[in-house]
């Protein structure tokens, strides 16, 4: 897990430099959520898909509907160096700084495969200051991320204090309607509707809060490789806070 680093400047192994200028900030919704777009970010992007494709992908969590593969901390290290203050001017001042976790992502798991909690927008976790990235690095039909308000509550994001209110709801909606198809969701009908889409642009990258409902816009047509080469890859990350008592495990 990456810090903010406090000694010298770390330059990103060789052929994952990256590159951050001209962010666009917009805003998207009622709940005027921010949403930072970076193009062209990687330097070298077909560097960098040529060494996921040397990785050793696993499904690691049965939330994501893939395989992944960590990132080397060296790389988390030296993108933490200018990340960091961007994170703070975006998202608010971490005082004792952030620590970064990423991963190569592949949606790979066929649509009729789903678990039903796979078929709907999800949440990352429920403190807002957790940030979170994807670096879309396919050029597939597969799209980006896409954002969501829940109907019948009229969340679009969750803290903890929401969550029992938001679960009660969403239960009650599925006992009316039944669990949602086995697909990946797209608009997000009956029980969601979608507000905002961030394409998937190659090479660039997207910065939100983590407790706002997304999902990854899948086409529930189109083929899901595991090959990094011709797969829905991508480059997922978190950035947290540093806690007081220290890096979180």
């Amino acid at each position: 897990m990456a810090n903010t680093p406090t000694s010298e400047p770390l330059d990103a192994p060789e052929g994952w430099a990256i590159s951050l200028a001209q962010p666009r900030i917009e805003r998207f919704s009622r709940q005027n959520h921010q949403l930072i777009t970076i193009d062209r970010l990687l330097e070298a992007p077909e560097t960098v898909i040529a060494a996921a494709v040397l990785q050793d992908f696993a499904k690691i969590t049965p939330q994501y509907p893939g395989v992944r593969a960590p990132l080397d901390p060296a790389v988390c290290d030296a993108w933490m160096v200018p990340l960091a203050p961007l994170l703070d001017q975006w998202f608010g001042a971490a005082p004792l700084g952030w620590e970064m976790q990423a991963w190569f992502s592949i949606v790979t798991t066929p649509p009729g495969e789903l678990q039903p909690i796979q078929c709907l927008p999800h949440v990352d976790g429920t403190d807002p200051s957790q940030i979170a990235m994807m670096l879309y690095l396919h050029r597939t039909g597969h799209g980006g991320t896409g954002f969501f308000r829940h109907r019948s509550t009229g969340f679009e994001a969750l803290k903890a204090a929401d969550f029992p209110e938001y679960a009660a709801a969403l239960q009650a909606d599925v006992a009316r309607t039944g669990l949602p198809p086995a697909a990946y969701t797209t608009d997000g009908a009956p029980h969601f509707e979608r507000t905002h889409v961030a394409p998937a642009t190659f090479n660039s990258a997207v910065f939100y809060r983590g407790n706002i409902l997304h999902s990854g816009v899948i086409d529930n047509t189109a083929p899901l490789p595991a090959d990094p080469r011709e797969g829905r890859l991508t480059i997922n990350a978190f950035f947290r806070p540093v806690a007081a008592e220290g890096p979180r495990q």
